[in-house]
């Protein structure tokens, strides 16, 4: 039997090697998350796997599971480590090699495996790795599942069993690809940059825009783990405005910026202009409802108040529900509406049937981008943004909070809301409309202003936004009443970025 993994252990020692180590808070919400080497040691890999298939034998689905890797230096060492225990368990592997997450969730589907374990640190910095996890596709782990893996794993209760294999799956990406560009062909010819972050994606995206007819514009598509110019994430203001400034060189109709994993877009307009997702969101709703009547919609506490205000919505009667921010909670919720789609303000859109499979693909979300392009032959991604309600909003803010301590701080946070808007008590001198505690606190004020506070669901940091319907300046004026509720709690930090 393995040992039983512990908490904390010196590198460099002879114990580290001769035992688990598993630091409690990489097991997060929907998904796991460690820095490698002072938080989790091979061994403590070893001991996931064999938590997972202790689970997934527990669950009683069958013992068949995806396994693939994004591009980083030690992610298929982690792979290997975690088959290893996954086999030592009595599971049967399925493995795709290098993937996106959407490879291997579409893999569940093309392979008829029940179960995924994708080895992925997503956007985080290097050095940072995890493993999102799944057992009832086309939903993943949420936190009662995750609860459950963490108690198996830090007990050491694993099942030891026979019956486990391994198989690779040789040249998987074509099949996805294949099913990804399974489409007519656009009406229109397309000038698209495709920017990779020098992550997986440049594997597979710029050869699906590619067989999709699009003339392709490669920016930073070649591999280099280092990350030399930016982290792969869509949401960096580095990344955005790298795509900005090659769609302003080159004309192009739009730009369009894939995560490390490659589960997300972003997007930029043929004049450069970043469009935050949650507003690509609005854009394909109104574009989807039309083609969709009757079309319901999710989207994450931390979007744009337009999916409840935008007239032409509105006017087709299109619902939508606002709710819990992390991809395995709205892809849950989208497949238990039965909704067409759903979005995220960080990127992540999931689109059900008959347009999807309910999972998040951001390769598959600059299809339908593209798609809607085409169906609005005669205007450009800039006329379609132009043409919704202004509105002012910032980028998602995170101040550092360390993860044992970040979800007291929030509470902190509502209950001091909550407290103000009892009492009458106004917020940048307005009175207190409307406070969300779904996920974290949203707080509107009678303008339509409002500003989120919830704690990230895989990093030590907290997760700012604030947007405003009536100007710039009540934006900023909201961050800086939110900001300065957060300092009353010294164990906040510095963020990351800020308007």
């Amino acid at each position: 039997m393995l040992p039983k993994p512990v908490s904390a252990l010196t590198p460099n020692t002879f114990e580290y090697e001769q035992k688990p180590l598993v630091k409690p808070t990489g097991f997060r919400e929907y998904d796991a998350r460690w820095l490698f080497g002072p938080e989790l040691n091979l061994m403590g890999v070893q001991a996931l796997g064999m938590g997972l298939g202790t689970l997934i034998h527990e669950m009683g689905v069958a013992p068949d599971i995806v396994t693939g890797h994004d591009y980083r230096s030690y992610s298929a060492s982690i792979k290997l480590t975690l088959i290893a225990g996954l086999m030592a368990s009595g599971v049967r592997v399925r493995d795709i090699g290098l993937a996106l997450s959407p490879m291997a969730y579409f893999a569940q589907f093309e392979l008829d495996a029940p179960a995924v374990a994708m080895v992925t640190a997503s956007h985080n910095d290097n050095g940072w790795t995890g493993v999102k996890m799944g057992a009832q596709r086309p939903v993943t782990f949420g936190p009662e599942e995750m609860s459950r893996l963490k108690e198996i794993v830090l007990s050491g209760k694993f099942r030891e069993a026979g019956g486990g294999a391994y198989r690779y799956i040789e040249n998987f990406g074509a099949r996805y690809l294949d099913d990804l560009t399974r489409r007519p062909a656009f009406s229109r010819k397309m000038k698209v940059v495709a920017a990779c972050g020098n992550g997986t994606a440049g594997a597979f995206a710029p050869n699906m825009l590619e067989r999709l007819g699009c003339e392709v514009i490669p920016l930073d598509v070649e591999p280099d783990y280092t990350f030399p110019r930016y982290n792969p994430n869509p949401e960096d203001l580095h990344m955005l405005h790298a795509i900005a400034d090659k769609v302003r060189e080159t004309g192009a109709d739009v730009g369009l910026g894939f995560d490390g994993d490659g589960d997300r877009c972003g997007v930029v307009d043929n004049h450069g202009e970043e469009i935050f997702a949650d507003k690509i969101g609005v854009m394909l709703a109104r574009d989807l409802s039309k083609v969709y009547p009757g079309a319901k919609f999710v989207v994450d506490v931390k979007s744009t108040g337009l999916f409840a205000t935008d007239p032409e919505l509105v006017s087709r009667h299109v619902h939508t529900e606002y709710w819990k921010t992390g991809h395995s909670y709205i892809k849950r919720r989208v497949n238990d509406l039965g909704a067409l789609a759903g979005f995220e303000k960080s990127g992540h859109f999931f689109f059900n049937a008959p347009i999807g499979r309910g999972y998040d693909d951001g390769l598959l979300t600059a299809v339908h981008i593209l798609e809607m392009l085409d169906r609005n032959p005669g205007k450009t991604m800039a006329d379609l943004y132009g043409e919704l309600p202004k509105t002012w909003g910032s980028p998602t803010m995170s101040p550092h909070c360390d993860d044992e301590k970040k979800y007291d701080v929030v509470k902190k946070v509502t209950a001091r809301i909550d407290g103000m808007k009892a009492r009458g008590d106004a917020l940048i001198g307005q009175a207190i409309r409307d406070v969300v505690t779904v996920n974290g606190v949203r707080v509107t004020v009678a303008d339509g202003t409002w500003g989120l506070v919830r704690a990230s669901s895989n990093k030590p940091e907290l997760v700012v936004v604030v947007e405003s319907p009536a100007s710039e300046e009540r934006m900023r004026e909201m961050f800086v009443a939110i900001d300065a509720i957060l300092r009353e709690n010294p164990e906040v930090g510095a963020y990351n970025q800020t308007i």
